[in-house]
């Protein structure tokens, strides 16, 4: 039979989750083998409170610890040969369909806690955090690659332990409590054994080891805020509400841990003249209507500063026709070629006319044009 955890930190089975905290740290303070304590009975102490202390933990500890009694193994399968299921289905009826009662939502549940012993991979708890930011470019901006500086306060390594944490002449120490590994097993009891989980080291927080002496500038973390300047490029093509993703420029990670990256979300500003739909422009053009009856040549505005097109009206063209302008849209983000200027033909009719040109009008009215 496992140890009662109350009985290792001293403590009654009614304790508030404030007095579980008070023992345990009294009693890891007392035993931690930093302090010349005994590493057993500090292995114990912090097994003991990792599950009180946890309410979903202590609440299937409290309800299945009776029912441990049954179970002859320690671990894995071995649990079973005297666990009494006529007394586990009765109580199954009596909860009902749904297995919340016994500390599952469904079976899925369970069986992350039967193939649940596994050792975890060991996640890189030094890496650093990413950062997310925001830009606004002008759409002309989209049609080369744009360099961009952006000044942002955050963790840099530290330059006095070059990230290490550890005081210049000084080491770094193995964790006693996990010997290295970062990680220390929790013995965790289900309906179908006792089954071992590996967990994040409380002493060292999943490190491993810890600087001998901390760097007086950085106090252990390897690492210090400070004001920095960031180059990026944002290519030709990108378009709006588009991320762009750059390794390894995001904080300093912990320890000589791996940076984070740094997101960089971009925003098109809205153009007077051009609407954009994927690599594709759209504009209008005013043309007169003794151009779309007898066709000419029409400059069409294009999206470098500058620069325009003409484009050939056949005679007779409708009003909001739309003309194909090949390779005059964006960039394509993929580097390859770019999209099309689509040109919609407006007739503007004239607010003021000359007696001149209301003659003509009327002459061409007559003609019945």
């Amino acid at each position: 039979m496992a140890e009662d955890y109350y009985k290792i930190l001293g403590l009654e089975k009614s304790a508030s989750p404030d007095e579980i905290k008070k023992a345990y740290r009294r009693l890891a303070h007392q035993h931690h083998p930093d302090k010349g304590g005994d590493n057993k009975k500090f292995q114990k102490i912090s097994e003991a409170y990792r599950i009180l202390s946890d309410n979903e933990k202590r609440r299937q500890y409290d309800q299945f610890g009776p029912a441990f009694d049954n179970m002859s193994g320690q671990g894995g399968f071995s649990g079973f040969s005297d666990f009494d299921f006529g007394s586990f289905w009765e109580q199954a009826q009596q909860q009902g369909s749904n297995w919340s009662g016994f500390g599952f939502e469904n079976l899925g549940d369970i069986f992350d806690e039967f193939f649940g012993g596994r050792r975890a991979r060991k996640q890189d708890i030094k890496r650093g955090e990413d950062i997310q930011m925001d830009i606004e470019i002008d759409l002309e901006e989209t049609l080369s690659s744009q360099k961009r500086v952006f000044s942002v306060y955050k963790n840099e390594v530290c330059e006095r332990c070059g990230g290490s944490g550890a005081e210049p002449g000084t080491r770094l120490k193995e964790c006693q409590t996990c010997r290295g590994n970062g990680q220390v097993q929790e013995i965790r009891k289900t309906i179908f054994g006792t089954i071992t989980h590996y967990t994040v080291c409380p002493a060292c927080q999943g490190e491993g080891n810890a600087p001998e002496r901390a760097c007086n500038v950085c106090k252990g973390e390897g690492r210090i805020k400070r004001e920095k300047d960031i180059e990026v490029a944002v290519p030709a093509g990108v378009d709006s509400g588009q991320v762009l993703k750059f390794r390894g420029e995001g904080e300093a990670g912990k320890r000589g841990g791996s940076a984070g990256d740094l997101y960089v979300r971009v925003f098109i500003r809205r153009h007077k003249i051009f609407d954009r739909k994927g690599d594709d422009l759209f504009a209008e053009i005013p043309v007169l209507f003794s151009q779309m009856a007898l066709g000419d040549d029409v400059a069409a505005p294009v999206l470098e500063k500058g620069k325009k097109v003409f484009l050939k009206i056949p005679s007779g063209t409708e009003p909001g026709k739309v003309f194909r302008i090949s390779g005059k849209g964006i960039p394509r983000f993929s580097g390859y070629g770019r999209g099309d200027l689509y040109v919609k033909t407006r007739v503007d009719t004239p607010k003021r006319l000359t007696r001149k040109q209301k003659e003509l009008l009327n002459r061409l009215k007559e003609e019945g044009v």
